[in-house]
């Protein structure tokens, strides 16, 4: 299987670009720097193109910041062009990543060996509770499929077919991407996980994230994670029913 890697940098974010010139060097896979979208420069009629709200439940309760917008942009791009190459898959990595040498190349290696059967599967940064099937392990590394899909995007494996699937429900969007990929009682692609996968977030050590936000009132606050505990409530309860294979794979397959 031919893989290519795909480094994701914002160009001006300058105090991450030595790093993702390392991490292009040290994953192990061919490829090259990806430029993000920045949706900061994006007018607000390109915006209101690619945005709506309510696409399917549940409904996603906050407005999408522009870094975000940017984020899931980025994220079609890669899975748009990997409709023409001849690459069977991509390994999509964030710039604000740093890989274990050790352990990173094994989980890849997991990866790449159920990444035409599973279609995505997220290289995690963090352990996640809840039930999940174990699939297979390679070292320390296991693959499993959890029932409640992951967040976080700083560094996945996407098959060919699963990018085009993806790309063809996304050409409007109402959450972050990291959410849509776990969504999939609606996508019906059921993303494989992989931890521990040598993958770590830095963006704190190097700049910061970003995706930023405004100051918030105690109140917004408040606000805030009364709406996205409800979220969470619904994402749990869909999840449990989803029509998605358990086993994984494409849907139809």
């Amino acid at each position: 299987m031919h893989l290519r890697a795909y480094i994701l940098h914002l160009n001006r974010a300058s105090a991450r670009r030595e790093n993702a010139q390392q991490l292009l060097q040290s994953c192990g896979v061919t490829g090259g720097l990806w430029p993000a979208v920045d949706g900061s420069n994006m007018s607000s009629t390109d915006l209101s193109d690619v945005v709506g709200a309510q696409l399917f439940d549940p409904e996603y309760p906050f407005p999408l910041k522009t870094g975000e917008i940017g984020c899931f942009l980025s994220h079609r791009q890669i899975w748009a062009e990997m409709q023409n190459r001849e690459e069977d898959a991509a390994l999509i990595i964030e710039d604000d990543a740093a890989l274990d040498p050790d352990v990173f190349p094994l989980a890849v290696d997991l990866a790449l060996s159920n990444i035409d059967t599973l279609g995505y599967i997220q290289l995690q940064t963090r352990l996640a509770n809840g039930a999940a099937a174990l699939v297979d392990t390679n070292g320390p590394c296991q693959l499993t499929l959890p029932r409640l899909g992951g967040l976080r995007t700083t560094a996945q494996m996407v098959s060919r077919d699963a990018a085009a699937h993806l790309l063809q429900l996304t050409e409007i969007i109402d959450r972050p991407v990291d959410t849509f990929v776990q969504s999939h009682w609606h996508t019906l692609l059921r993303p494989g996980r992989i931890f521990p996968s040598g993958v770590r977030d830095i963006g704190d050590a190097l700049d910061g994230s970003t995706i930023q936000g405004g100051k918030k009132s105690v109140l917004e606050k408040m606000g805030r994670e009364f709406a996205r505990s409800r979220y969470r409530r619904a994402v749990t309860r869909l999840s449990a029913s989803s029509a998605a294979p358990i086993d994984g794979g494409m849907p139809g397959d």
